[in-house]
């Protein structure tokens, strides 16, 4: 808005300096060369009384020399035939014999070039014997243009002036409207940022103050509605803790075995969480936390806690399972409880919706700059990624919310990678989980190396397959 205000001023001014300024050096010009003229005709009306007297050359030579042209050479006398003498011209001429033959016709003063530059003046003078004699006053081209450079050159200056100082004021113009809407910009980016607290300071112009009052107010509502979020879900959350009660009492009466074990480690895991969404709510953080300050950990020790649960599970119903690149560490910046909620979330998906006996299998591909991992299943296959990516669609599933794949695409995009679907080696679902360990885009020289780790476990599995 400043430049373009600035631009506005500069264009409208220019025009102005334009219009006024090209018609006034063109006066200025033309007033010089009647300047000059209107010299050269009373020079020229300074001879006229001798000739009324006399038309003697020599006499009249005298008259000429005598005058500030005649001396300076600019003045000459033609003469016409008088009885027995012939035409003469007396001083220097230089208007051609047709100029003056023309002029001395028509009876009235004419100017015509000369060559070498400048213009001749001659004046038509009636003589006693009812002749006409032309006075010729040169008048030179320097003469004609007198001061007309230097009035350019103050017009010019002036103009320069004006545009200069009209895109000052319209710089400061400018700055006082931008300033307010540059706040306004940077309060909502704050927000966007998640820092509640931003304001923006109610002045500048009218339309400006309207808006920083509603972006306030918005302000003002959104910390109020994410308050009462928060709340709804501690409240919520702590319902869940009377059954969560009577299935760790149910379990403890379960007796031995590795089900009831199983069964009594996801209870204890159901309440831990339960108490940290209760924890993270009432101290108004955002629920995921997915990375600050500290926040990270070993992918492959977070995968092979989980599968160990789940491939009890899998033992049960037959499943094969094969993991593969978890046998060295791989730090990533994500939380821990987030990474178990998103890899749990995915091999959720594999139990509920593929039937039992169906293999499955978890990656982990490693390079300088991102971390991929692979959950791959020999089911259906889902007949709309897309669809089942959008948080709360079912993506073709029965009996899904569509809320797990939406778990694993915040953690990937909170690291700046992505989740997609495909099509896998086993031939069912190929869930991809692309995470950033430097927060910049997908690409390099390192995400180059995972493509291609990616494309040799696939070719791997494949040939076991």
């Amino acid at each position: 808005m400043r430049w373009a205000l600035v631009k506005v001023c500069l264009a409208v001014t220019a025009m102005v300096v334009v219009a006024f300024a090209v018609p006034l050096g063109l006066v200025v010009q033309e007033m010089a060369s009647d300047r000059a003229f209107s010299n050269a005709e009373r020079q020229a009306a300074t001879i006229g009384p001798t000739l009324s007297i006399t038309t003697d050359p020599v006499q009249l030579r005298k008259a000429v020399e005598s005058t500030q042209m005649g001396a300076a050479g600019r003045m000459a006398v033609h003469l016409p035939a008088i009885g027995d003498s012939p035409p003469a011209d007396i001083g220097e001429g230089r208007a051609g014999e047709r100029a003056v033959a023309e002029t001395r016709r028509i009876g009235r003063a004419t100017t015509t070039s000369v060559p070498g530059g400048g213009s001749a003046l001659l004046q038509p003078t009636a003589l006693g014997s009812g002749d006409i004699a032309v006075v010729e006053i040169f008048v030179p081209e320097s003469e004609v243009s007198n001061g007309v450079a230097t009035a350019w050159m103050v017009l010019a200056g002036v103009g320069l002036a004006l545009i200069v100082g009209s895109v000052g004021v319209a710089d400061r113009l400018g700055a006082r409207l931008v300033r307010p809407a540059e706040r306004l910009a940077d309060a909502a980016h704050q927000l966007g940022e998640g820092r509640l607290g931003a304001r923006v300071p109610e002045d500048g112009p009218k339309e400006l103050r309207s808006a920083a009052v509603a972006f306030n107010a918005m302000a003002d509502q959104v910390v109020e509605l994410l308050a009462n979020e928060r709340e709804l879900a501690a409240d919520l959350s702590h319902r869940l803790r009377t059954p969560l009660t009577v299935l760790r009492l149910n379990t403890a009466s379960l007796g031995d075995g590795p089900a009831a074990e199983q069964t009594r480690a996801a209870v204890e895991q159901l309440e831990r969480e339960v108490d940290t969404i209760i924890r993270t709510a009432r101290e108004q953080r955002p629920a995921t936390g997915l990375v600050g300050a500290g926040a990270g950990c070993d992918a492959s020790e977070v995968i092979r806690d989980r599968m160990a649960f789940w491939s009890a599970l899998a033992e049960d119903e037959g499943r094969e399972v094969r993991l593969a690149g978890v046998d060295r560490t791989v730090r990533i910046p994500v939380a821990r409880p987030e990474l178990a909620a998103a890899l749990d979330a995915m091999l959720g998906n594999v139990f509920r919706h593929t039937p039992e006996g169906t293999p499955f299998a978890v990656d982990v591909h490693d390079a300088s700059d991102a971390v991929i991992v692979l959950v791959s299943d020999a089911g259906p296959g889902i007949a709309d990624p897309d669809a089942a990516l959008r948080r709360g669609n079912d993506g073709g599933r029965d009996g899904s919310t569509g809320l797990g794949l939406d778990i694993v695409r915040r953690v990937a995009e909170s690291t700046g990678g992505d989740v997609r679907l495909g099509r896998s080696v086993l031939g069912g679902t190929e869930v991809r989980v692309w995470i950033g360990l430097d927060g910049r885009s997908r690409g390099g020289a390192g995400a180059a190396r995972v493509r291609r780790g990616v494309r040799r476990g696939n070719r791997r599995t494949r040939g076991r397959a």
